[in-house]
């Protein structure tokens, strides 16, 4: 699995007219599963996530994680996380799960987030075509991968 982390004073996602999740300060979480992905791999994520220091303390340090900061995370798929343009310049997504694996992976890594950081998940919706709006703030992204694991 593959994350993409902004930290967001503010985000939100909308499907066609409906708004399916938002948050005000925290996290935005994009998550790409590798077909050959596991529960081990969003439970690793997970607990990095929760332990990831990169909200501010009193002096303006990245020393506080999501639960020091008092901040929410909203979750988005994002199969495109597993693009390869090694040939060309269309990208291929070879690696990405089909969606009748990555679904319930998605789904278990929604709860071990949740589990991780004690703070309920804001979600968009898996395979949905989704408008994305967040403020980063700092600016700060980091990209994780649990095959990586650094």
């Amino acid at each position: 699995m593959r994350v993409v982390v902004q930290r967001v004073s503010s985000a939100s996602v909308v499907i066609g007219s409906r708004l399916s999740g938002q948050i005000e300060r925290g996290l935005v979480v994009f998550v790409g599963i590798q077909h050959d992905d596991t529960g081990t791999d969003g439970d690793w994520l997970a607990g990095k996530l929760a332990r990831l220091r990169i909200f501010a303390d009193e002096n303006r340090h990245m020393n506080r994680n999501l639960a020091e900061a008092d901040g929410a995370i909203l979750l988005i798929s994002q199969f495109t996380l597993h693009a390869s343009t090694r040939k060309g310049a269309r990208p291929s997504f070879n690696q990405a799960a089909a969606p009748e694996r990555a679904r319930p992976l998605y789904e278990l890594f929604v709860r071990q987030l949740s589990n991780a950081t004690g703070r309920t998940v804001a979600t968009g919706e898996f395979g949905a075509d989704m408008q994305v709006s967040l403020v980063n703030d700092g600016p700060v992204t980091i990209l994780l991968d649990s095959r990586q694991r650094e």
